[in-house]
């Protein structure tokens, strides 16, 4: 399954060059997260690589996966090696963070792709429906990619409403 990111978060198409892609697949027991997205030399985390809290702060793609009663996991990735996985139950209420990702991650040339699998057991029960963003640059440069806009009067994506259904691979 393919998730293209290609809208600011407000439903303007991208420009060409920033859009990000996903693909999400199944291996036994775990959802295995593909990365092909710009790489936008934004500077790393100053923490070391792993867990890293506030990486929605740096360039990072995210994936949101909403369960029908209110949780939903966030899986932040980033293209120096951070990562952080949360497990939500309403909005921006964390009940779990840092939790476990078996993340790899390459930069080559003007691109970097990455390869995430996490355990089923962190993402809610389906049915499901999903969302996925891009962050790069910052101050008035700042950009906020959607796979599918959360209009609104400032980038929110914790808008439970914009996510849209989906069946994961199994």
């Amino acid at each position: 399954m393919q998730i293209s990111i290609d809208n600011t978060w407000d439903g303007q198409s991208a420009h060409a060059s920033e859009i990000a892609r996903l693909t999400l697949s199944a291996e036994p027991g775990v959802l295995r997260i593909d990365v092909d997205a710009p790489f936008h030399a934004d500077p790393a985390p100053a923490h070391p690589v792993g867990p890293t809290w506030g990486l929605w702060d740096y360039e990072v793609v995210e994936l949101f996966l909403l369960g029908p009663d209110g949780r939903y996991t966030e899986i932040e990735l980033g293209p120096h090696g951070h990562h952080l996985v949360l497990q939500l139950h309403g909005v921006r209420s964390v009940t779990a963070r840092e939790l476990p990702l078996d993340y790899a991650v390459r930069v080559q040339g003007g691109r970097w792709t990455a390869t995430a699998r996490i355990e089923r057991a962190l993402l809610p029960p389906g049915p499901r429906r999903l969302n996925a963003y891009a962050i790069h640059g910052s101050g008035a440069a700042r950009r906020y990619l959607a796979h599918a806009p959360a209009p609104g009067p400032a980038p929110d994506f914790h808008r439970l409403d914009s996510f849209r259904p989906v069946v994961l691979p199994r």
